[in-house]
């Protein structure tokens, strides 16, 4: 296959990354004479995956004969000029800038602490490649491009709120590294849990990725789960439509992937509004009531001691109200 490659401006590509596309074009030959769009485009542009070939077929960004193609099941005929426009993969756009307001609590040379916001998504990864507090932090601080994660050492689900740490240099990142595997960083969270829960508790059960669900995390047992353990101690008890719903405050002494939101569904309290875990919706809230309310380490450089507090968001704010319970304990 003899392929011409040109690199152009069009201003009319639809790029949004700012970056140039690269143009390639061929004849079909005889032996691609019945072949596949999609099939044929992998040897024109082997370096990308075929789902990506496909994509670009669907946008409109290969032509057949000057003309667009929409399928990528289309069979070619041997005479016919190929050319495409190779776009960025949605997984190369990730790492890369995108200003957005930060709720920023502290901030000095070596780090920041971020009152992220439910909603918004930590790390880039499949179905959110932009628009995450990473895009956001690589904005803020330009330097975070060089750092593992952009400096990112811990994560809050999407529709989780509240306070996280994030590392801006190397040395900073190490250290606050080494304090979240030692345990040594102090995570508290408020939440709204169905069911009455008047004395408190704690839940030491071993955490796995669900075997049945990849979206899911599930109890496990301890020679096969990693170990995980949750305070939870009480605040208050109000009801909705008939059925208790508690106001709980949660101490972390481990880090796992849903953490909370798992032993609390295996307390019989699952999160109000939590769909994945059985949590049903309650109380005007869209999203599991789940907030990080309290932040403390030692600062990873001068060693002092830090101490954050993050209000509830207003939408927990307002189903904490109907609750009729205190906030956090002095």
């Amino acid at each position: 296959m003899d392929a011409e490659y040109r690199v152009g401006g069009d201003p009319e590509a639809d790029v949004d990354d700012g970056s140039e596309v690269e143009r390639r074009s061929a004849g079909v030959e005889a032996d691609g004479h019945g072949e596949r769009l999609d099939r044929w485009l992998t040897r024109l542009a082997p370096e990308f995956s075929r789902n990506h070939l496909q994509s670009l077929i669907e946008r409109g960004c290969v032509r057949l004969d000057g003309q667009p193609v929409g399928k990528a099941a289309h069979k070619l005929r041997a005479g016919q000029q190929v050319e495409v426009e190779l776009q960025p993969t949605d997984e190369s756009r990730a790492f890369r800038a995108e200003s957005m307001a930060l709720d920023i609590v502290h901030e000095d040379e070596h780090l920041l602490v971020v009152n992220k916001p439910a909603g918004l998504v930590v790390h880039p990864a499949p179905g959110n490649w932009s628009g995450t507090l990473m895009n956001g932090l690589l904005a803020h601080h330009p330097a975070a491009a060089g750092l593992p994660r952009a400096g990112i050492v811990h994560r809050l689900d999407k529709d989780t709120s509240g306070l996280m740490v994030v590392g801006k240099t190397l040395e900073a990142v190490t250290a606050l590294t080494r304090q979240i595997a030692a345990r040594e960083v102090h995570r508290e969270y408020l939440a709204l849990a169905w069911g009455r829960v008047e004395t408190e508790f704690t839940v030491d059960q071993a955490m796995r990725r669900d075997p049945l669900s990849r979206v899911k995390m599930a109890i496990a047992p301890a020679n096969l789960g990693k170990p995980a353990r949750t305070d939870v101690y009480p605040l208050g008890v109000g009801e909705v439509k008939g059925r208790p719903v508690s106001a709980v405050h949660c101490v972390l002494h481990t880090g796992r992937t849903h953490q909370i939101r798992v032993h609390l569904m295996h307390s019989g309290h699952p999160l109000v509004a939590d769909a994945l875990y059985g949590g049903v919706p309650a109380l005007g809230l869209e999203r599991q009531a789940l907030h990080a309310a309290r932040l403390g380490f030692e600062h990873p450089v001068l060693s002092t001691a830090l101490r954050f507090t993050s209000p509830l968001p207003a939408d927990l704010a307002a189903a904490w109200s109907q609750v009729g319970a205190e906030v956090l304990p002095d």
